[in-house]
């Protein structure tokens, strides 16, 4: 009610990808496909590692976490989508918008987080092989997890705070397939410029404190491995971090340009653009990214493929 008294808007249009009915049904099969594929990827790498006991470690733990992470990220925003290219239900509440900007940029700020731990994993496994296991056991492994999940939501739960204050007199129409919040906020009539000065530094923070870990982590990796006498003991090494240095660059590469920017208002284009690319195209490749490049877990998949019996926990 109180939101009301100070808001004469309370409904939004996502105008989506405007176009002919062509277009809109072939971006639905697009998306319905990419979708189905996301989910069933990162369901199989789930179930793979769950069930497979050689991949209880904490490296595949995490990917566990980083699997459902994505499934959770692009459900935020694909089903919204297919409903819009269908040309129904392309309208949203403003409360509705506001969780689903919630949900979909916490799920980001956790992403960050995410695979920085997954990156000091690796530095550890790598830089103190002898230590490893005692270092990174069951119980620090689960508290870099959980810190990762509730780092990203409270790090956004601060600035929603400030956008559920703004007040929104016309227009309703977001130039989007989904809430962003960069969208939303150049819609209010009030003053949004606390709000800027916020969400960049907050970018700052998460975007870039994620990096120094990521890119420390790799600094001391690749020094350790020059290290190594062996030009095959090099290959090794390497190989158990490929996967995850893939996806650390697929997504920063996306998602830079999404959260550091200087102005909203002038860069909405850009992050429609990009938005595709970091909701449905990153969490799509990221299971086959591991499944073609991780050998443990290609020969998980090949004695499953085979008929081998499947190793569960005990």
């Amino acid at each position: 009610m109180a939101q009301q008294n100070h808001s004469a808007v309370t409904e939004f249009i996502l105008l989506g990808f405007p176009g002919s009915p062509y277009l809109q049904i072939s971006l639905f099969l697009i998306f319905l496909l990419m979708y189905i594929v996301t989910f069933l990827g990162n369901m199989a790498i789930i179930i793979l590692v769950v069930t497979y006991r050689r991949l209880h470690t904490p490296m595949y733990f995490f990917l566990v976490n980083l699997s459902f992470l994505e499934i959770c990220y692009t459900t935020t925003s694909a089903p919204k989508a297919l409903a819009i290219f269908l040309g129904k239900s392309k309208t949203i509440s403003l409360t509705g918008c506001l969780l689903q900007i919630y949900f979909g940029f916490s799920f980001g700020c956790t992403e960050y987080c995410l695979l920085s731990v997954m990156a000091y994993d690796r530095y550890l496994a790598i830089c103190y092989p002898l230590r490893y296991s005692t270092i990174m056991n069951s119980s620090l492994s689960i508290q870099l997890a959980v810190g990762s999940w509730v780092s990203g939501f409270l790090v956004m739960a601060l600035l929603l705070s400030l956008i559920s204050q703004l007040s929104f007199c016309g227009p309703n129409i977001i130039d989007h397939f989904h809430c962003e919040k960069n969208s939303l906020i150049v819609l209010s009539c009030t003053d949004i410029s606390i709000i800027q000065i916020l969400d960049l530094a907050l970018s700052v923070i998460v975007i870039l404190g994620s990096c120094v870990i990521t890119l420390l982590s790799y600094v001391y990796i690749i020094s350790t491995v020059l290290k190594i006498p062996s030009r095959k003991g090099q290959q090794k090494a390497l190989s158990t971090c490929s996967s995850h240095l893939a996806v650390v660059l697929l997504w920063y590469v996306s998602t830079i340009l999404l959260f550091v920017k200087p102005s909203a208002r002038h860069s909405l284009e850009l992050t429609k653009t990009v938005n595709i690319i970091n909701t449905i195209v990153t969490p799509l490749l990221n299971p086959f990214i591991y499944a073609l490049r991780n050998k443990e877990m290609k020969e998980a998949m090949q004695n499953i493929l085979r008929g081998s019996p499947v190793i569960t926990s005990e």
